[in-house]
């Protein structure tokens, strides 16, 4: 008896991890919350404008000489930090609550690649954007600053570094959700959880005896991460390079551990 012909299977070969990324690319442009971050982002420039115009006449003379000027232009990171949060988390939250991980999945079997491709794509674009934000707020602040004891130069010491920060704090805090985002999955849980982290334990270390709050609080995520747009140190918190190291340190572990959860789970 003839032996019976079956049909061979033909398998394409893996998409490269360059292909991944222009998917994933084209993922993070059809998110509504990556618009929603440029509308922050201007308004982090209008702020600063208004900021410029209206805050020095409400200053004494002893707070113009004690205040940070930077901070000051940067004020309007406060808004934004919660945009870029937001959207760290939408990049991979938003696939599982559509379902579409698991076509993303299929297409690319090497789940951490995927993961990898949306950390890359997401911290470049957050970069970029962060520091256009953060250099465009300085410049308008100084350009409409109404008060010459409150200018600076991006020369000064410190001051590069400061505003360039804000870039930075943008793009490490997007990643924290990011990697929050891929532990929890849900993205209404993991928003209230990368929000949760970062707004209330300033507000818990309060309560706490003053010993213990000299000692927990430059190492909370806020208060830790903020150092590298300061232009002058705080009392009792960490440097500006520090305090930057020990928030990365926050993503690199709940970004590491979506590594390792992405290939335990179920999608």
């Amino acid at each position: 008896m003839d032996a019976v012909a079956r049909p061979r299977i033909s398998h394409g070969p893996l998409p490269s991890f360059t292909d991944v990324l222009r998917s994933e690319l084209s993922k993070l442009r059809s998110v509504r919350s990556t618009y929603w971050t440029l509308v922050a982002v201007v308004c982090n420039v209008g702020l600063a404008a208004l900021g410029a115009i209206f805050v020095p006449g409400q200053l004494s003379g002893h707070e113009k000489e004690t205040v940070d000027p930077i901070r000051l232009s940067l004020g309007g990171i406060h808004l934004s930090q919660v945009a870029f949060a937001v959207l760290g988390v939408l990049v991979i939250s938003s696939e599982y609550s559509t379902g579409m991980i698991r076509t993303t999945l299929s297409a690319v079997p090497q789940r951490r690649r995927v993961l990898a491709a949306k950390a890359a794509v997401f911290t470049v674009t957050a970069l970029v954007v962060g520091m256009l934000a953060s250099f465009a707020a300085y410049f308008v602040f100084q350009a409409f600053l109404s008060d010459a004891s409150l200018r600076s130069s991006i020369g000064d010491p410190g001051v590069l570094r400061a505003v360039a920060g804000g870039g930075l704090f943008l793009t490490v805090l997007g990643l924290f959700g990011l990697g929050l985002g891929a532990i929890i999955r849900g993205s209404v849980g993991a928003i209230a959880a990368v929000l949760g982290l970062l707004f209330v334990p300033p507000i818990v270390a309060q309560l706490l005896p003053s010993s213990w709050r000299d000692t927990i609080g430059p190492y909370l995520p806020m208060h830790a991460g903020s150092q590298i747009f300061a232009l002058r140190h705080e009392a009792g918190m960490l440097g500006a390079w520090s305090g930057f190291a020990v928030f990365c340190a926050y993503a690199v572990v709940t970004l590491g551990a979506g590594f390792v959860l992405i290939n335990r789970r179920d999608a």
